[in-house]
């Protein structure tokens, strides 16, 4: 029975993905990074079919955990993946767009009310 949610064991295990490797060379790589694929870079033919299949999935923008559901691969695994991948040119970050969020006027006239009273 092969449902999607089931555990599924791997014939390669995660060590041997990163070559033993259990931390990435950057600590800046969360789940919600976003990643992107350097159009100007191409792979060596040495590289892994996991490294292959991860610049592949972000030629789009990918953050870290999605691209772990769909390599179907533990998130530290690909953060390890990737970092290996952005260290080599082959993936750019992408930093998500910072929202400015301005409160409503009457918000800001209430609190200035409060502080006065103090």
């Amino acid at each position: 029975m092969d449902r999607p949610d089931e555990y599924e064991d791997r014939p390669i295990r995660p060590y041997v993905i990163t070559g033993g490797r259990a931390h990435p060379s950057r600590n800046t790589l969360r789940p919600e990074t976003l990643l992107v694929a350097n159009p100007e870079s191409q792979l060596p033919m040495s590289a892994s079919r996991e490294k292959r299949s991860l610049a592949e999935l972000c030629r789009g923008v990918l953050s870290v955990a999605e691209a772990a559901a769909h390599l179907r691969l533990p998130v530290s695994v690909v953060v390890v993946l990737a970092s290996d991948l952005i260290d080599t040119g082959h993936l750019v970050v992408r930093s998500s767009p910072q929202r400015l969020v301005i409160p409503e006027i009457e918000l800001l006239e209430k609190v200035l009310n409060g502080l006065r009273k103090l």
